[in-house]
């Protein structure tokens, strides 16, 4: 089987939000976001002022659900350049009182927190790709230890900053499913990526184009055969994986239509619903 594109990334991310205004004042004056493009009930947010790496549409009378219910997202992840602008990020977080979680997984150093309609969003930075290390198996060796806070933030110094700097990025992101062998066999067999943490122990499965630690993580967390995300409730709606040519575009929707599933195609793109979240991904170019 041929793997998909080593160029692949993850692009932005869609939302369904219940405030538009609540979450602009969330996105923009704690995470750093610009808006990019706003109309009513939609808004484009940036980091570089060119392209959009999260688009929020209001649904006021949406339903906000408990978490680890249904399948979807579990977070997306927002990757800064280097370990001192996470920090600077952990400092706005702080002095505007935002909940944290973290941990540091040895390739990188994580951030966690929920945006105001419980959306599980990661903040963090690599550490560098010659450090990562793999397992007999080929697994990448991810740990769970304490981030060093005071290290992160005497980084930083005095500088403080209200914006994302140029060249954030999303680096990936981490699905609630209803099966991991249905997963695997639609993301690897089918999409082409390729497995690069198979942690049994932990119910997931961490998945990348490239040899990255993880574009996409899997888990069955909310509950082996957990309910898709009603279409009425707030979650993600869809995320964009980026491909570097025309003729991996094709390539990948002809693996797509092959193996049995529906797409909706143009000349850029096509969209496919994910059947183990119940998220659609749109491919572009």
């Amino acid at each position: 089987m041929t793997s998909i594109h080593e160029n692949t990334t993850i692009g932005y991310v869609k939302l369904t939000i219940r405030s538009l205004e609540r979450s602009l004042q969330f996105y923009c004056n704690v995470i750093g976001f610009q808006v990019l493009n706003q109309t009513d009930r939609q808004a484009e947010l940036t980091a570089d002022g060119k392209r959009p790496l999260l688009i929020l549409e209001e649904n006021p009378s949406a339903v906000v659900l408990p978490e680890r219910t249904v399948t979807g997202l579990y977070h997306f992840a927002i990757l800064l350049p280097n370990r001192k602008e996470l920090g600077i990020a952990l400092a706005r977080l702080i002095e505007n009182g935002i909940a944290l979680g973290q941990g540091d997984h040895a390739v990188s150093e994580a951030l966690y927190l929920s945006d105001p309609d419980g959306n599980g969003i990661e903040m963090y930075a690599d550490r560098p790709r010659s450090i990562w290390q793999r397992d007999r198996e080929g697994n990448y060796v991810m740990t769970t230890t304490a981030v060093d806070i005071e290290g992160l933030l005497e980084e930083t110094g005095e500088e403080r900053k209200t914006t994302l700097p140029n060249g954030t990025v999303i680096g990936h992101i981490h699905l609630h499913v209803s099966d991991l062998k249905e997963a695997k066999a639609f993301y690897t067999d089918v999409l082409g990526f390729d497995i690069v943490g198979d942690y049994a122990g932990m119910s997931a499965l961490f998945i990348s184009a490239g040899g990255y630690h993880h574009h996409i993580g899997l888990n069955i967390w909310a509950g082996r055969n957990a309910p898709p995300k009603p279409a009425n409730a707030s979650g993600l709606d869809y995320y964009t994986v980026v491909l570097p040519h025309q003729e991996e575009l094709k390539r990948v929707s002809d693996r797509v239509k092959n193996a049995g599933y529906s797409l909706e195609e143009t000349e850029n793109h096509f969209l496919v619903k994910d059947p183990v979240s119940g998220a659609h991904i749109k491919f572009v170019i």
